[in-house]
């Protein structure tokens, strides 16, 4: 392996993550860790320059409509079938004394 994670490291994520670790848990921690910057350096032995930058693996489009501004707000429709309506609003029991 040539990443070498210290314990130092690894007490500091953990304090950053705000866990307690084991001495198991922190050596398990140091291995996957490990594992995941060999991992990187393999990725990055790779040969991209062929390859446009994306943010999405899938091609995002924009889906907003036009904004239109109208008078409308649909209260008269939203107060239709209202049993009781006052200044404008639904019209409801008083629920706090």
């Amino acid at each position: 392996m040539a990443n070498q994670i210290s314990d130092d490291t690894i007490e500091y994520v953990g304090i950053l993550a705000k866990l307690e670790l084991s001495p198991q848990e922190k050596e398990r921690a140091k291995k996957d860790m490990e594992e995941m910057l060999d991992y990187i350096d393999k990725l990055n032995e790779l040969d991209v320059s062929g390859v446009e930058p994306m943010s999405h693996v899938f091609p995002v489009n924009n889906v907003f409509r036009e904004d239109i501004p109208t008078d409308i707000d649909g209260s008269k429709d939203a107060l239709f079938n209202a049993p009781s309506v006052k200044n404008g609003g639904f019209e409801v029991p008083k629920t706090i004394g």
